[in-house]
Order: C-alpha cells, then sequence, then structure tokens
C-alpha cells in the first residue's frame, strides 16, 4: 500500500491493529492474546496496548522476518498454566489487518478444532476462474475443488508446535500454517468464513474497511 504500516492506519478511530485485537478481546473463548509486532514497535505498542485497556494481550513480542517465522516466535512464548499442552489447548492464528471477522466464525473454528484437532475459515471461489500464459487467457480452472483461505486458523497447540519444529529442522517455508500442519500428516477442517473478513492488502481495501466500518457505528 505505501505510507505507513498497514496495520497501524487509522480506522474509525483507532488504528486497524486495534480494531483487530479488540474483536478477540471481547470473545469470551479467547484467553490470551499474543501480539507478534516489528522489532522497534514493541515497546510502545505494549504500552499502547494496557493503556487502551487490554487485559487479555500477554505480552508484544518482535515478529521475525516472515508470517512463519512470527508465529513460531509466538508459539515460543510462555503463557500462564500452559507449561504443558492438551487436546484443548487451541492456538489462533490471525491476520492482523483483518478486522471483521464475526464473532460466530470464531467460534466455529474453535468448536472445529477442538473436535478435529485443526481448522481454517475459508470461502468457496465463485468467480469464473481462468488460467493466463503470455498476456492472454488460456483454459478455464475448475472452482468447484477451489476456495479462499482467511483467518483465523485453529490448531492443537501440540500439533501446531510439531509442525513448527519440523519446518524449522528442515529449513522449509510455507504461506500459512495450515500447509505446515498438513505437512505432518494432520488433516484440517474447512469451517465456513464470511465475506465481511476481508484482509486489508490494498488501497481499495482500505477504502471498504473504511466503509464497513462506518456501517458498524451507524447500526
Amino acid at each position: 500500500m505505501g505510507g505507513p504500516r498497514k496495520q497501524y492506519r487509522d480506522l474509525g478511530g483507532a488504528p486497524l491493529l486495534i480494531q483487530t485485537l479488540r474483536v478477540f478481546e471481547r470473545h469470551p473463548r479467547v484467553d490470551h492474546i499474543v501480539v507478534a509486532a516489528p522489532e522497534d514497535d514493541t515497546e510502545w505498542l505494549a504500552s499502547d496496548l494496557h493503556t487502551r485497556g487490554f487485559r487479555k494481550v500477554h505480552t508484544v513480542i518482535p515478529g521475525g522476518d516472515s508470517r512463519q517465522a512470527s508465529v513460531a516466535a509466538a508459539l515460543d512464548t510462555a503463557l500462564p498454566g500452559r507449561s504443558v499442552s492438551s487436546d484443548k489447548d487451541i492456538v489462533l492464528v490471525h491476520d492482523a489487518v483483518r478486522p471483521f471477522v464475526p464473532a460466530d466464525r470464531i467460534d466455529a473454528v474453535i468448536s472445529t478444532a477442538l473436535r478435529e484437532g485443526a481448522a481454517s475459515l475459508a470461502l468457496p471461489v465463485t468467480d469464473t476462474l481462468r488460467a493466463v500464459s503470455q498476456g492472454v487467457f488460456s483454459e478455464t480452472v475448475d472452482r468447484e475443488q477451489l476456495c479462499r483461505m482467511q483467518t483465523p486458523q485453529a490448531f492443537r497447540r501440540a500439533w501446531l508446535e510439531e509442525a513448527h519444529r519440523l519446518a524449522r529442522s528442515e529449513g522449509r517455508e510455507a504461506s500459512d500454517d495450515v500447509t505446515l500442519v498438513q505437512y505432518i500428516g494432520r488433516p484440517v477442517a474447512l469451517v465456513e468464513g464470511s465475506a465481511l473478513n476481508i484482509k486489508v492488502t490494498t488501497q481499495a481495501d482500505y477504502e471498504l474497511a473504511g466503509i464497513i466500518q462506518s456501517s458498524f457505528e451507524r447500526t
């Protein structure tokens, strides 16, 4: 997008990151929040979150050079009462710039992960998809077996830790944690996502987020 980091851009009178964190702060099934941030931002961000009254934010840690490294660093953070993992310890991984994930979708992905071990929000692809070769359309791609991934993604903590340990030892990178968990042979269940759960990536996304936020404030 250019300009300031997108997670700190204003959205409805607060940084985008703050609006995202509020969703999880208010959710009754979320116990602890670990925020991975650029290393230079951790001190002031932790202070700001404390000032804003975030009680569930356990710590703000320096993130890594990639999404995968940031998640791994967060997993290494010791949480109160979580020294030994159980099947009831569920880790949610969420993008800082998805501020509109509905509470019922968080609830659904947690419940599915508790039952199945791993789950992720996703939406079916509704547009016609075509492959492109040298700037010219080629064949139509069958969309029946495709979906658009969303977050949060939810996993048994022990599964996710194992997946990251193996990836680290093999020097393997993946675009999301679903891929890493599938690599260790664990199936990941699909949970229907929400069209509201947009990821603010482009200027157009940011403008759309402003419209959505304004609609929430009017209701």
